[in-house]
């Protein structure tokens, strides 16, 4: 048994805890080679929690300036798959007018909140809407969308932890696993 799991769920670890930390470092740093100005940085809530805080220490260190806002949407409730719907619990409080701005999400899959967010903000005037995503399944799009800046391609299994979660349980997992 995996710690963190309870006495009946075992959890296969998919990306290490060392894993996630370098590719988050080096995320960070094809971020910085990306020449954004006047950025803003939002992650996606509540999924993108662990990995936002990361990275945002990760583009410290790259020398990135930014500000920081946060957007909680929901499309998934307590289920393993995207309700198709997307939904604005909270919006960012910050202008965008003009300004860059990089979404941060745990996972793209549907695509349908990411699309959702980059719509919401380019409406509002940003001047460039870019998006980073820990982990990208791209076998479950509904829509056409790529993230501009990726961790990991995940196998098509649904996963928990770094975050991510079942019905809100294993958020604080260290790393990105699935349930077997």
């Amino acid at each position: 048994m995996t710690r963190g799991a309870s006495r009946s769920e075992k959890i296969e670890v998919l990306f290490d805890a060392d894993k996630i930390a370098g590719r988050t470092r080096a995320l960070a740093n094809e971020i910085a080679a990306a020449g954004f100005t006047d950025l803003l940085v939002v992650p996606i809530l509540k999924g993108s929690f662990v990995f936002g805080a990361d990275l945002l220490r990760a583009l410290h260190g790259a020398g990135v300036t930014l500000e920081v806002d946060f957007i909680f949407l929901s499309s998934y409730r307590d289920k393993t798959s995207s309700s198709g719907q997307v939904r604005i619990l909270r919006d960012i409080e910050t202008q965008v007018q003009a300004r860059d701005v990089l979404l941060v999400d745990d996972i793209l899959e549907s695509g349908r909140t990411l699309a959702f967010a980059k719509d919401l903000i380019a409406a509002r005037g940003a001047r460039r809407v870019a998006a980073c995503v820990l982990l990208d399944k791209p076998g479950g799009r509904a829509v056409d969308l790529e993230a501009d800046f990726r961790g990991f391609e995940c196998p098509d299994v649904f996963v928990i932890g770094y975050g991510m979660d079942l019905a809100n349980r294993y958020r604080e997992l260290p790393y990105v696993g699935r349930i077997v």
